[in-house]
Order: structure tokens, then sequence, then C-alpha cells
């Protein structure tokens, strides 16, 4: 990921995005649109990968930063500037885009400092709350959700995830994360691998 406030030229200018979201509305469809907060492009190019010229602008220095998975830089949540960055953009497509909802990527990453590498979940209750747990992107999903909610109280977020962590989709009042649905990217793997077998 490198244009976080632009939309796929799939979709056209944004002009014509705008246009399709708008028409969709007048159909009475809903926009739910990928975002992508658990990662960004290591390209230092076009992204924000060594922003500043260091490898921990936006991110952790070092092997803590590296998605190894992914080959992708991770963001530190812990960090202000980061925070920021990543809200405006939800509400960069909230008001510029009037977007109905977001498929959060990969929330996985973010909930968990191993970020789901080798790790396998078997349901202990020490899985999901343990050290392991990145409460600085625990803390960051919580704000986007508020923050969605409060610009749009309809809004719609669906967080992809493969843990099953058990908060994820609880209300911010009872302790929760706040998201409406959970997309169990475990339950596709596995049929993708049966049909493949």
């Amino acid at each position: 990921m490198t244009g976080f406030f632009g939309v796929s030229s799939r979709s056209g200018n944004p002009d014509d995005f705008k246009y399709l979201v708008n028409k969709a509305h007048s159909l009475g469809l809903r926009i739910i649109i990928d975002i992508v907060h658990s990662h960004a492009s290591n390209n230092v190019n076009d992204g924000v990968h060594k922003f500043d010229g260091t490898d921990h602008c936006f991110s952790h220095g070092g092997e803590k930063g590296y998605h190894s998975g992914w080959d992708s830089m991770l963001f530190d949540y812990s960090k202000y500037e980061v925070k920021r960055f990543l809200l405006s953009n939800l509400a960069w497509f909230i008001d510029e885009y009037k977007v109905d909802g977001f498929r959060f990527d990969a929330v996985t990453s973010i909930l968990y400092q191993h970020h789901g590498i080798g790790f396998g979940f078997s349901g202990n209750y020490n899985d999901y709350f343990g050290l392991q747990t990145d409460m600085d992107g625990i803390s960051y999903l919580m704000l986007a959700n508020c923050l969605c909610r409060e610009l749009n109280p309809d809004i719609i977020t669906i967080a992809e995830d493969v843990s099953g962590m058990p908060t994820l989709c609880r209300t911010l009042k009872d302790g929760g994360m706040g998201f409406d649905y959970r997309l169990s990217m475990g339950m596709p793997d596995m049929w993708i691998k049966l049909m493949k077998t």
C-alpha cells in the first residue's frame, strides 16, 4: 500500500469514484472499501517507508518494523503521528467519498506483536490476552471505530482476522474494539485448501 488517500485506478479517477458511490447510493447500495492499516509498502520512492530517511518514522526500527511474510513495513501504533495519519485516512474516505464502511485488512497483524507469523491460535485465553498482544494496536482499532461512528453513525466496519480475538466485535462501551463484523480468513483459506487437495 502506497497511496493511502487515493482510490485504485481500476475505479477511475477521484471524480469517477465519487460518481460510482453516488450512483450506488441512489440504487440503495452501500459502498464498503478495503482499508490497509496493518502494513505499508517498503517502496521508499512513493510510500511512507523511510519518509524521513530513517527506518522508524512510521514504524518500529529494525526487524520489529518489518513483516517477513509480506515484505512490508509495519506501523508503530504507539506514535501519535501514525495514529493521526491513519485516522485522517479514514476521515478522508468518509468525508470526501462518502463511503459506507471499511473492511480493515489483516487486523491480526495489528492485534499481536508476532503479527500472526508462525503462530497457531488454539482458542486458549492466553493466545489473545498475553504479553504478545499489541495494546497500542488495539487502542488504534478502538480509536478508528470510535472516529468512524462519530463521523457516520451508520458506518459498517469489518475486521479481517484469523485469530478469533474474542472482543473484536464487542462494542466500545463493553470494552471491545467496536467492529460490526469479523471476516474470518481462516475459513476461506480452509475451503481453498480443501478444493485444491
